[in-house]
């Protein structure tokens, strides 16, 4: 309901007249998918930001965005504290609790927690960027302020939105606005569990299963997404070619994160070859770490279907990660939450080639960015049919908001069977 009533106000106020640079109200279906946009923080976008809204207009988006990033860390946390209470395990998917109820304390304690380090994090990229834009771009010292809060907050929260045409474009070879967003983007994309984790400063092997799957996997998908760009990329004159080795180095790091965070670019996406984009439609399926702020299946998901896959072709009866055995029930799970984030991706792409003239390339470069909560764009969303823009905003909600409640009413439910049918192999591949 919380979020419900968040992307109503967000709606209504975007219709206003004042929310637009014109003076004039917005359409009420543009206004709605930016709010949801704004919310599920996915940053996909049917106008430009920079030259459709308001001071007004951009501090309602800016606010949607917040509140919709301290509230999916805070509902996938606490649900996640739900389930460990249910099973009786003390998960480190979320905060640690010392009973096996979740009372009010816990609950006032987990959200202070998040909404502390999120304005820490953000607060320290606001002040890198501000500086920047202050120093080396001759800003006001009010306005530098005002841009560095928003693109901290827009990358802490996996939006991606931008205050210029281009995205980020314009700063493609700058290391002092790209890696700081980069690094509050990682930030976000990590999930508060993990960052809670690693406040502490544990010795590695005290952390939680979770941490341990989920921060290597993170950095290594983020290197592999690096490694695609600037193989693929490198020569190519719309993308890579005009630039530098270091800079090439600079931009190919910072769209190896992207899609795996907050979907800001430094580069055309639609000049990129269809072999990056493949791969970015991969990163951006998986997204982030649980609790997170980013969409997608989940780190710890993809992770679990590997080692699945594993122990499979080792021919291991049961399946371990990390010296630990991973439950038949936690298996499915992954599966069923994999699978149907498939099946949703795959159901807006057949919709959408079907009402609209689009590549494929580029429709499910678009349902994955708006599934993964990644906002990347080859620019077809503005041009898309109201039917597609519908499309679009049911993705973005499903993206969020799905693999998180569906895990939960999986790992929730309680059910026995009073038998066992017999059992029968049928032939597989």
């Amino acid at each position: 309901m919380a979020f419900l009533a968040a992307t109503v106000v967000g709606w209504l106020l975007l219709m206003l007249p004042a929310a637009a640079e014109s003076g004039r109200p917005t359409a009420a279906m543009t206004a709605l998918f930016t709010a949801v946009s704004g919310v599920t923080g996915t940053g996909l976008a049917v106008v430009d930001t920079a030259s459709h809204w308001s001071a007004f207009g951009e501090a309602v988006v800016l606010l949607l965005f917040q509140i919709g990033g301290f509230g999916i860390m805070t509902l996938a946390s606490l649900l996640a504290m739900l389930i460990s209470s249910r099973m009786g395990l003390r998960m480190q998917l979320t905060v640690k609790t010392e009973t096996n109820t979740l009372n009010l304390g816990q609950v006032r304690r987990l959200v202070a927690g998040v909404i502390l380090i999120s304005l820490a994090v953000e607060a320290v990229g606001a002040i890198l960027l501000g500086l920047r834009f202050w120093l080396g771009y001759s800003r006001s010292p009010g306005r530098a302020l005002y841009e560095g809060v928003f693109h901290s907050v827009s990358a802490f929260n996996s939006v991606g939105l931008a205050l210029y045409p281009d995205n980020l474009m314009r700063f493609a070879t700058d290391p002092f606005i790209c890696l700081p967003i980069a690094a509050v983007a990682i930030t976000g994309g990590l999930g508060f569990p993990v960052l809670l984790e690693l406040m502490r400063r544990r010795g590695h092997r005290r952390y939680s299963l979770h941490t341990r799957i989920t921060v290597p996997v993170y950095l290594g998908l983020m290197a592999f997404g690096t490694l695609v760009v600037l193989v693929v990329e490198w020569g190519r004159a719309g993308t890579l070619g005009p630039f530098s080795v270091p800079e090439k180095l600079l931009i190919g790091l910072f769209h190896g994160v992207m899609p795996g965070t907050s979907g800001f670019n430094t580069v055309d996406i639609s000049q990129l070859q269809p072999a990056t984009l493949l791969v970015n439609d991969v990163l951006m399926f998986i997204g982030g770490g649980s609790a997170g702020t980013t969409g997608g299946i989940r780190v710890t998901t993809f992770a679990l279907l590997a080692f699945v896959l594993l122990a499979e072709v080792r021919a291991e009866p049961t399946v371990h990660a990390m010296g630990r055995r991973i439950g038949n029930e936690v298996q499915r799970q992954a599966v069923t939450v994999a699978l149907l984030g498939v099946g949703a991706v795959m159901a807006a792409t057949l919709i959408l080639l079907g009402t609209t003239s689009f590549r494929l390339d580029d429709v499910l470069f678009e349902t994955t960015s708006a599934f993964g909560g990644v906002g990347m764009s080859t620019g077809i969303t503005p041009k898309l049919p109201v039917t597609g823009q519908v499309v679009i905003i049911l993705l973005m909600i499903v993206g969020r908001l799905g693999p998180i409640t569906l895990a939960s009413a999986l790992a929730l439910r309680e059910r026995t069977r009073r038998y066992e049918l017999p059992e029968e192999r049928p032939i597989v591949g």
